[in-house]
């Protein structure tokens, strides 16, 4: 049974699942009018784009059962669309190719289905069929993913930075209640680092997983020559727990020392506990903190630093 802090998830991929099916309509006996049902027109698209293909991996390709493969076969080849040989370089096995009645069906089928959907696509405002191929492109893409998401650290490009802003802004008023104040402080983090950007003395990292932006860091210089800042550091709810702003905090702390810093300092707020967490065990040591009004909250603020 699924838990009810799951439940919510599975209702709008069920959700999702109901209106796709709709829409598109996979639930008509034969799709697009034509002769074949939806697990048939997949059968007959494998074996127009397989070279020789055994009813073997094309069942593995669509997750179908020996069974279902073998009576659709059967169908195929009684109606002239698909000839079955056996294969020279293995006697027990039997290579299969559409007929010229079964490219022809195919293409037949193809072209209504490129109409079906063009239908569908073209008859939505252009903003709107924008976001359903992004999000169709995306779907795909973590369904067809082999591996689970790995972490990589990437250098700054354009637009970075207005998301590094827009995403703190967002998750601390979530998580914390925190007003635009901050979001005008981060802006103003940024704006200054873009603007007065040494890159013998300072440097930034973006996190991703799965081409997505989770995390970011900042190291900027102080105001002596031995001693530089740790800034902006965050990671996306969804991220945390795969060790990204370890990760994040361990490339800050590397790169300052290959610039031949003598400390590294950062300033935080005694409620950010996860980000404390991460700055104790990277070896960082609390050596001041005061109240203070900032961004709508009572808050103590404290710095951290690290001898390197």
């Amino acid at each position: 049974m699924v838990t009810d802090d799951r439940s919510q998830d599975v209702a709008a991929l069920r959700a999702f699942n109901r209106v796709y099916t709709n829409r598109l309509g996979l639930l008509n006996p034969h799709l697009d009018g034509s002769p074949f049902t939806l697990s048939e027109a997949r059968i007959l698209y494998e074996l127009a784009h397989r070279v020789a293909p055994t009813a073997a991996e094309i069942g593995r390709a669509l997750h179908l059962d020996r069974g279902q493969i073998s009576r659709t076969l059967k169908r195929f080849s009684n109606r002239g669309l698909v000839e079955i040989n056996d294969d020279p370089s293995h006697g027990r096995q039997q290579l299969l190719s559409l007929t010229a009645a079964g490219k022809a069906s195919f293409n037949a089928l193809d072209t209504k289905t490129q109409q079906a959907v063009s239908e569908l696509l073209f008859g939505l405002p252009a903003f709107r069929r924008k976001r359903l191929i992004a999000a169709a492109e995306t779907i795909s893409e973590i369904f067809e993913a082999e591996e689970k998401p790995t972490v990589r650290l990437r250098s700054l490009q354009p637009g970075d930075l207005g998301r590094i802003v827009e995403r703190q802004a967002i998750l601390y008023a979530q998580e914390y209640g925190w007003n635009q104040d901050y979001e005008a402080l981060a802006a103003r983090i940024v704006a200054d680092f873009h603007q007065s950007f040494d890159p013998a003395r300072e440097d930034a990292w973006i996190a991703e997983m799965d081409n997505q932006m989770v995390g970011s860091i900042f190291l900027v210089k102080g105001e002596s020559d031995a001693v530089a800042k740790l800034r902006l550091l965050y990671v996306e709810p969804d991220a945390r727990g795969a060790g990204v702003g370890k990760m994040l905090v361990e490339a800050c702390i590397a790169r300052a020392r290959d610039l031949g810093y003598e400390q590294l300092d950062l300033w935080t707020n005694s409620v950010l506990t996860a980000a404390r967490a991460i700055y104790q065990r990277a070896g960082f040591k609390l050596v001041d903190e005061a109240p203070h009004h900032s961004f709508g909250h009572d808050l103590i603020g404290q710095t951290w630093s690290l001898t390197l």
